[in-house]
């Protein structure tokens, strides 16, 4: 079945052909036209009667679906920005520890010899390089640092270079670097190897999905982060198949902050997310904020981690 255009008076009766209650006709459609009906009703399903039906529960405010959006809005943009403090500290970190043990010329930190190269790594290692050469030689142009060394010295370092390659590049860059280099960076976060290769995807993953203003509240991811101490001191639940939260939804992404970030944005973070839970507690009439938070895989106690 083909979909057709909708006027935002046919968005609008949709809604109250749904059951969807509206106090101020035209508020919601100055909403609607601003928003995207697509985007805003992408949080539906918490207010529907059942996950088959199309219709909201009884009761159910524009006011509260509206509100919703606001909270993933808000949410969004707190976990973004302490995404990328996470990715400049990587980006600097890695560019420190490389510099400093292959040098500060492309022909020496991109020598295939720096990586890898085991028969199962080769070709990846091939593939990174020419990657990391085309985004330093379509995007060095567009920064001023990048024109400064290239005009004044001929080259690039990385500490610079890191500033136009992608932080998907840098994530997969990890994951063919020896093994004394993975340790050297995974021991500064007091991590494994295998943990900090099992978190970086999943960064990269709620990094571009921030950046593209995707649903972030009940996202999962396709891998699983490993059991933590921190599963097991907010004492959640444990199934056949493992614990049932803070594996592959947005908890677990706040527990691999909880190791990433310093102190101090950590807190702050939680603070914010705490502080957005309540004025979202506020608004909500048909559903809980219990419903929300188990969409988002986290427990009751979250704010229990400031203190572990």
């Amino acid at each position: 079945m083909q979909k057709v255009f909708k006027t935002i008076d046919e968005q609008f009766q949709i809604l109250l052909d749904k059951g969807m209650i509206i106090d101020d006709e035209q508020q919601v459609k100055e909403i609607l036209l601003r928003e995207n009906y697509f985007f805003i009703s992408g949080y539906r399903h918490l207010f529907l009667k059942n996950p088959k039906s199309r219709d909201y529960r009884q009761g159910t405010n524009f006011r509260e679906l509206y509100a919703m959006f606001n909270f993933d809005r808000q949410l969004r943009n707190i976990i973004f920005k302490n995404l990328l403090i996470i990715e400049n500290n990587m980006k600097s970190i890695f560019s420190y520890e490389l510099s400093m043990k292959y040098g500060i010329k492309e022909k020496d930190y991109l020598n295939i010899s720096n990586f890898n190269t085991s028969k199962d790594k080769v070709r990846q290692v091939n593939d990174l390089i020419r990657k990391i050469k085309r985004q330093i030689r379509i995007n060095g142009g567009q920064h001023s640092a990048t024109t400064h060394y290239i005009y004044n010295y001929g080259y690039i370092p990385l500490w610079v270079v890191v500033k136009v390659i992608s932080f998907g590049i840098v994530c997969e860059l990890y994951s063919i670097l020896k093994t004394d280099d993975q340790r050297a960076i995974a021991d500064i976060f007091d991590l494994d190897i295998d943990e900090l290769l099992c978190y970086l995807p999943i960064l990269s993953n709620y990094r571009n999905l921030c950046a593209h203003e995707d649903i972030l509240y009940d996202h999962r991811t396709a891998s699983l982060i490993p059991d933590s101490k921190y599963h097991e001191m907010l004492h959640i639940n444990k199934g056949e198949d493992g614990y049932e939260k803070g594996k592959n939804d947005l908890f677990a992404l706040i527990i691999i902050l909880k190791r990433l970030l310093l102190p101090d944005d950590f807190r702050l973070m939680i603070k914010e997310i705490d502080y957005e839970k309540a004025v979202l507690e506020g608004k909500l009439q048909t559903i809980k904020i219990d419903d929300v938070l188990d969409k988002m895989g986290f427990p009751s106690n979250y704010t229990d981690l400031l203190d572990l």
